[in-house]
């Protein structure tokens, strides 16, 4: 590396090095103007969590169901197919019919996909037994008194 290209480099990025610097340098100024400036409050309540004016009841720690973490992923996958379609309607001119084949080719799959979690019951949030149709009873069968 010659000097020249050192030369560049260090001209190049100072103002990047100038941002780093002050940022850190307004952090840490922030951070010491807190701890010099706030309270010494020492006590029992000082740590216990207040909110609104209600003091907590309870527990924080709830054991969500696996439904939650389902219906999050399939978010997250169906929300990277809408990327993807405004990404390709962005060149759909580009692309042409061929782009189109293709973009609907990606969307049947997807759709095969929604439909294939559908039929297994993934969406389904009810316990499995009461999924199941009940049972129909002949009536005919059954002894009615009346009086």
């Amino acid at each position: 590396m010659s000097m020249s290209t050192t030369t560049e480099v260090v001209a190049h990025h100072w103002a990047f090095a100038v941002f780093v610097i002050a940022s850190v340098g307004l952090c840490c100024l922030m951070l010491a103007g807190a701890w010099f400036l706030g309270g010494r409050a020492r006590g029992r309540n000082k740590n216990t969590p207040f909110e609104s004016g209600a003091n907590p009841v309870g527990t924080a720690r709830l054991r969500l169901s696996a439904q939650f973490y389902l219906v999050a992923m399939f978010f997250v996958i169906f929300d990277v197919e809408a990327l993807y379609l405004y990404a390709w309607s962005t060149s759909i001119r580009e692309s042409g019919w061929v782009g189109f084949a293709e973009a609907a080719i990606f969307i049947l799959v997807l759709l095969a996909g929604l439909f294939y979690l559908a039929r297994i019951g993934a969406l389904d949030w009810t316990p499995v037994r009461s999924r199941r149709m009940p049972e129909k009873t002949d009536l005919s069968h059954t002894n009615h008194h009346t009086q």
